[in-house]
């Protein structure tokens, strides 16, 4: 690994410890060339994940902007960054299981949803008014009815 600091390419690993949820490794590393410290995180990938945009466009799976999302949506909300990270990995991990490469992007808008929901039902309306792309205030209105209604 290089150093992020001086880009010495003999990094050290000093201590390993597996993420909450186990689906990460978290690794404190040590740069002999600066005297820095830093950590990384490993995870495994079952199969490289291609999007299949609305407008047929191809795009690499990125699982960071799962949870740049999220962090969006949960923007002051009480839920802890951890449950994040698991939120996240659920989704990769219900995708990567699917056994498809290609994966269409309203599939990934949908997942997201149904795991907010249960999360944060406020975060689950803010990530709804982006993914079903609101446009005035009586479709937050129909929306937020529809979701009180059992």
């Amino acid at each position: 690994m290089r150093c992020p600091f001086c880009s010495n390419q003999d990094t050290q690993v000093k201590d390993s410890r597996p993420s909450e949820d186990g689906s990460t490794i978290r690794r404190r590393r040590y740069c002999p060339a600066c005297n820095s410290r830093f950590t990384t995180f490993e995870r495994v990938q079952l199969r490289e994940l291609t999007v299949i945009k609305t407008n047929g466009e191809r795009r690499v799976f990125d699982r960071d902007k799962i949870a740049r999302s999220l962090s969006i949506a949960l923007r002051k909300r009480p839920v802890d960054p951890d449950i994040v990270e698991q939120t996240v990995n659920r989704v990769v991990q219900k995708l990567e299981s699917q056994g498809e490469s290609d994966i269409p992007s309203n599939l990934i808008g949908q997942m997201v949803m149904e795991e907010l929901i249960a999360l944060d039902k406020v975060a689950y309306i803010r990530y709804a008014s982006v993914y079903r792309n609101f446009r005035e205030a009586k479709d937050f209105e129909d929306f937020v009815e529809k979701l009180a209604t059992p």
